[in-house]
């Protein structure tokens, strides 16, 4: 076994330091999520955090990790009779971002189960982090299937398994640790909130801090054993204050002015449910716990407000984390005893106390981005908006607008049934789902149809010698039950950036639009790309991403002017969806493309633009253009451009779900004649 990196040897990270070590002292804190770039130790101080924890007395010969205090009378293993208990250290356990539903939450042999009657089952890793960590490295990435079953055993300290009316029921209550990149797409609401807190890493910008952060790793990698014994003093150090901490923890008092407190910082903050409000509680207690303290303190609260809130507050993934740290303490200071204002001005104005920020004025609008011109297609004379000048980008861009409130649109999927990963948007085969029939399984069996698995063992009966009530079953007579749900899909958005669109009004419209189809996509679990055309060019903003906040802020920076390129935007968009086919075959595209039909610049735009769009109607894209015409006098470009695509269209205001301009529009197939 290697050796772990040290966790005292870790350079920097406070945030990170300190929310691992409150969910040591006090586990029901209930865990902890860290976000941020890749290199910033992140999986390096989870992995060391185990050497810190207390050893665990555990049942001898239970897979299951029973306390032989309080043994799980439920548990596969038992019932356990009294005796001693073994020590040993926690574990942590890793569960891989592709790792199968029977791995998470163990195998029950259905064979044996309807032949013999006997529940053989193996444990999985639910069973393995009982009383110990769950590590999830890219938690954002997990499948869906797999963050359910970790939602219902963070939420019941069980782990069920059931099978055709066979069940499986052991304890499974663990420390859950999460880490992420926000660059590769967010995590479900659902999930996130079962962290209890959350914290947020960057690599320092510090020269010196820098240079200790390599040199460490560089003596670590030439000798890891020798680095480790270094450093094994301090290691001593921290893990007898977590002990002592342990102690200590249920002496805290945590006083009714400090409740309200929390409750008012929770209420301040909008958070939804009361969850936040527990987690808060037990983390300022641990904070108290960890400073060798009886008694839980404003200081305390704060800094659990700083860790527990933030991510509680997200209403969708363009939200940015982070807490207002001036509102955080005024609403401290109104909630707190009375006593401790005193010594204050005992009625101060308007312009006196309260603030708690020091007097730091709210963004003014002066340091918001000026409007763009309202007239879309000629730049504005002025001298300071000359193109070439520092306030206005060259070649006849305009600055970018802010996109239009989002709102709720409809369903647009993929024609057929696919085999992706799993989702929300299109039909395909799942492993969850309703089941649609059966089949030999593949491997192992994971889902079985009962029924077909009698109707195949039932005519063998009298040949194998059935005697009795049992139903002699062979491996052969086994069925898959085959399923039918939803899987996610590539949608790449091609959005017409130039002159045409650059209306003030309008471009705003069309990127509340393609916001809105962003946030649809993140709630049906899509990968998302973004292509843009104006000028004389296209140019992949943001390559295929399971990211939408990362698209959506570059949609919100994309600039408008120029010439209509639609073609070189249809082009690209093909050689991006080529590449992604090589690269997962298996996930379907859609193409999204928001434009007004207009093609300008070159020879024959229009026609070459119509040749482009076959092609994508040959190589059997699904497609959907969003008509952004607007005004009484309509062209129907947009339309004939769908037409050539194989594909629909659909304006603005039928995007809507809400609109009762048209029905729902199901993306055509492919192919199909104009």
């Amino acid at each position: 076994m290697s050796t772990p990196y040290p966790f005292t040897a870790i350079v920097g990270q406070d945030d990170l330091r300190l929310g691992l070590l409150l969910n040591a002292v006090s586990p029901a804190v209930g865990g902890v999520l860290v976000r941020g770039e890749k290199g910033t130790a992140k999986s390096t101080a989870v992995r060391a955090l185990a050497a810190l924890m207390p050893e665990v007395s555990v049942v001898p010969g239970c897979r299951f990790s029973c306390d032989p205090v309080s043994p799980d009378p439920a548990c596969p293993d038992g019932p356990h009779a009294e005796a001693a208990g073994a020590a040993r250290a926690a574990r942590t356990v890793e569960l891989p971002v592709g790792a199968s539903e029977d791995r998470l939450v163990g195998a029950l042999d259905i064979e044996r189960a309807l032949s013999e009657g006997v529940k053989a089952f193996e444990p999985g890793l639910l069973a393995d982090a009982h009383r110990g960590i769950l590590y999830v490295d890219e938690v954002n990435l997990l499948h869906d299937h797999l963050v359910d079953l970790l939602l219902d055993a963070a939420a019941m300290g069980a782990s069920y398994v059931e099978r055709e009316g066979v069940s499986v029921r052991h304890a499974a209550r663990f420390l859950l640790v999460g880490t992420m990149n926000p660059e590769e797409g967010e995590l479900r609401p659902q999930l996130l909130d079962r962290f209890g807190l959350t914290v947020e890493v960057s690599a320092s910008r510090d020269t010196d801090e820098r240079v200790e952060v390599v040199r460490r790793r560089l003596a670590y990698d030439d000798d890891p054993e020798g680095f480790a014994a270094h450093w094994a003093e301090e290691e001593g150090a921290l893990r007898e204050r977590i002990a002592a901490a342990r102690v200590l923890l249920p002496q805290v008092v945590l006083s009714d002015g400090v409740l309200r407190q929390i409750a008012a910082t929770c209420a301040a903050f909008e958070v939804d449910g009361m969850r936040a409000d527990i987690v808060m509680a037990r983390t300022a207690t641990a904070l108290a716990a960890w400073a060798g303290r009886e008694e839980v303190t404003a200081d305390d609260v704060r800094q659990a407000a700083l860790l527990a809130l933030p991510h509680r507050r997200r209403r969708n993934p363009f939200d940015a984390p982070g807490l207002d740290e001036d509102k955080l303490d005024r609403t401290l200071d109104e909630a707190g005893p009375q006593e401790n204002n005193d010594d204050d001005d005992p009625d101060p104005g308007p312009d006196g106390g309260g603030d708690g920020g020091g007097g730091v004025p709210p963004q003014a609008d002066g340091d918001r981005t000026p409007p763009a011109p309202e007239d879309g297609d000629t730049p504005s004379q002025a001298p300071e908006n000359a193109p070439g000048t520092p306030g206005r980008p060259a070649g006849g861009e305009q600055r970018p607008v802010a996109a239009a409130e989002p709102f709720r649109t409809k369903m647009l999927s993929v024609p057929g049934l696919g085999e992706g990963a799993a989702g929300r948007r299109s039909r395909a085969r799942t492993e969850h789902g309703r089941t649609t029939g059966a089949r030999r399984p593949q491997g192992s069996l994971t889902k079985l149809h009962l029924a077909a698995t009698v109707q195949a063992a039932a005519p063998h009966q009298r040949a194998r010698g059935r005697a009795g009530r049992g139903l002699v079953v062979r491996r052969d007579d086994l069925r898959q039950a085959t399923r039918e749900g939803r899987e996610g899909n590539l949608v790449l958005f091609v959005v017409d950036a130039s002159g045409s669109m650059a209306a003030r009004q309008r471009m705003s419209a069309v990127k509340g639009a393609v916001l809105s189809l962003l946030l649809d996509a993140y709630q049906r679990r899509d990968k998302v790309g973004l292509v843009t055309f104006r000028g004389k060019e296209a140019e992949v903003a943001l390559p295929p991403t399971s990211s939408v906040d990362a698209a959506a802020a570059r949609l919100e920076s994309l600039p408008t002017g120029g010439r209509t390129p639609l073609a070189a935007g249809l082009l690209k968009a093909h050689d991006v969806l080529r590449v992604e086919r090589l690269r997962d075959p298996s996930r379907r595209p859609l193409l999204v493309v928001v434009t007004d039909g207009r093609a300008t610049g070159g020879p024959e735009p229009v026609a070459l633009a119509g040749r482009a769009a076959r092609l994508h109607r040959a190589e059997g894209a699904a497609s959907v253009v969003v008509d952004c015409e607007s005004g009484y006098v309509r062209l129907g470009l947009a339309g004939e451009l769908a037409r050539e695509l194989g594909g629909t269209a659909v304006t603005l205001d039928e995007l809507r779900a809400d609109s009762i301009a048209g029905l729902v529009k199901d993306v055509t197939a492919a192919g199909r004649a104009a």
